[in-house]
């Protein structure tokens, strides 16, 4: 059996050469038989071989029958022609199952909305973003409305129920009213259970939601993401053109710049599906929105704790304060996404922002306020008590000070410190002195106690002169006439 090439030389030599048969198979080097049987065949046709059997052969109705039945795996498929009999390999096996039934690949329908029939939600989620004293998982949520594909989102550094339904909030703002239905995948926060071929399980809570704004559920089927395929489009688009390359500093800065991206690119620009912007397609889908509920509905995530005894309840490892009369009460704290308020028996008791760093200590400067006093207070009672302990006449003594004294407590604090000094019988001698003398202060006690210290000098013999010029001096008596009283003078 020859190649193509040499087929293509005997004819060369034989045609164009013009050689002999004899020639043509001495210069090629084959047998004169060969070049003339090649010569009288007008194209090159190799020899076509019997097909080899193979070792899944008898096992191939097999296949068929099994795949027409289930649609089983290969490897499951393998495990029962093991159990056959078949010795082959996995690889023959999976390419003949490919080969006779190829792999499906999904085909989904184009849903149509009419104006304020559906919008769609979900969360998305990229990096991290530095929060505080801290790094969050930076987090977002994305409605679309069905019909106009006008967006909304909204930044957060938490998933929680009090976020979802906060962020929604600000969605039906922000579009001027509600749609009929939303529809949402299998998260947690609006589905807690879904099994198939059974109704989905709702979460009470954004249930409870739903009714009071007067929109309708409707949940995806499992795996099946298409359903919601506008806002997964919307995720995909978020993450694509405003986040790529995106570094942002701090999380305050993010919603201001979503917004301002919402406002001049994602809603204005040219939709690749209805060709026209979303802003204007809205202006048709408002008025088929239902009202907003004038109502506000509570939002919070409600829990109890108890106080600590530095007066503190704690949120997602960060301390609050509460007033400290409430320390080691049982207390409701209502977190909002952004705000705490504590209750105590129904009663609003503490607020605070909300942080959402971690391991931070938020007080209220006032919260400690009455336990300061009360400490002042008893510090103060210990401080009279101990300055009546010094004399009899201390209460007398304190109630002068507080007549004649602006400062009262100054002068009585300052009496102490000289108690601690003097002895304690000098110390109430002296509040006595002071009270006979109607002297009220600290320093006159002080100057009567320095002075009962104060030691005199001892009198020194008296010293008499014996010189006689001196004891001799005679002296004139003294003239009175400047005392006598003139009768012609005025008195």
């Amino acid at each position: 059996m020859i190649d193509y090439e040499t087929f293509c030389k005997i004819h060369d030599c034989h045609d164009r050469q013009g050689l002999t048969i004899t020639q043509t198979a001495r210069a090629l080097g084959l047998h004169p038989q060969t070049v003339s049987a090649w010569l009288a065949r007008p194209r090159f046709e190799p020899r076509r071989s019997p097909p080899r059997g193979s070792v899944l052969d008898p096992f191939k109705p097999r296949i068929t029958r099994l795949l027409d039945a289930h649609p089983y795996s290969a490897q499951q498929i393998f495990q029962r022609l093991r159990e056959e009999g078949y010795c082959g390999g996995m690889t023959v096996l999976r390419d003949y199952i490919r080969r006779i039934q190829p792999p499906r690949r999904p085909v989904y329908l184009k849903l149509h909305f009419a104006p304020g029939e559906c919008a769609q939600v979900d969360w998305g989620a990229q990096g991290t973003v530095a929060v505080g004293n801290t790094r969050r998982r930076l987090s977002f949520f994305v409605m679309v409305l069905a019909y106009s594909r006008q967006m909304f989102v909204e930044f957060t550094v938490s998933q929680t129920m009090e976020h979802f339904l906060a962020c929604h909030e600000h969605a039906f703002a922000a579009f001027g009213g509600v749609p009929s239905k939303i529809m949402v995948d299998n998260l947690k926060s609006a589905v807690l259970q879904r099994l198939a071929g059974a109704a989905p399980v709702f979460n009470p809570r954004y249930l409870d939601f739903a009714r009071h704004h007067g929109f309708a559920i409707a949940a995806c089927n499992v795996a099946r993401g298409n359903e919601k395929g506008r806002v997964e489009s919307g995720v995909g688009y978020v993450k694509k053109n405003f986040l790529n390359g995106l570094d942002p500093a701090d999380f305050s800065a993010i919603q201001a710049a979503a917004q301002l991206w919402l406002d001049t690119i994602a809603n204005l620009r040219i939709h690749g599906e209805t060709q026209q912007r979303p802003v204007d397609l809205l202006a048709q889908e408002r008025p088929h929105l239902r009202p907003l509920n004038p109502n506000p509905y509570d939002i919070a995530q409600t829990t109890t704790c108890a106080a600590s005894s530095q007066f503190r309840i704690t949120l997602d490892t960060n301390r609050y304060s509460v007033p400290a009369s409430y320390a080691h009460r049982r207390l409701t704290v209502k977190a909002y996404p952004d705000r705490v308020c504590i209750f105590f028996d129904n009663q609003l008791i503490a607020r605070h922002p909300r942080r959402y760093g971690r391991h931070e200590d938020i007080e209220d400067p006032d919260h400690a306020k009455a336990l300061l006093a009360q400490r002042n207070n008893a510090r103060e009672q210990r401080l009279m008590l101990r300055f009546l302990a010094l004399s009899p006449d201390a209460q007398a003594y304190y109630d002068g000070l507080e007549q004649r004294r602006l400062n009262a407590r100054h002068h009585l604090r300052k009496i102490l410190a000289l108690a601690e000094i003097y002895s304690a019988d000098l110390v109430a001698r002296a509040i006595a002195d002071g009270l006979a003398f109607q002297a009220f202060s600290a320093e006159y006690i002080a100057n009567i106690l320095e002075a009962r210290l104060r030691a005199l000098p001892e009198a020194g013999p008296l010293q008499l002169t014996r010189r006689h010029d001196l004891l001799d001096i005679d002296i004139a008596p003294p003239d009175l006439n400047a005392y006598e009283v003139n009768d012609h003078d005025p008195e």
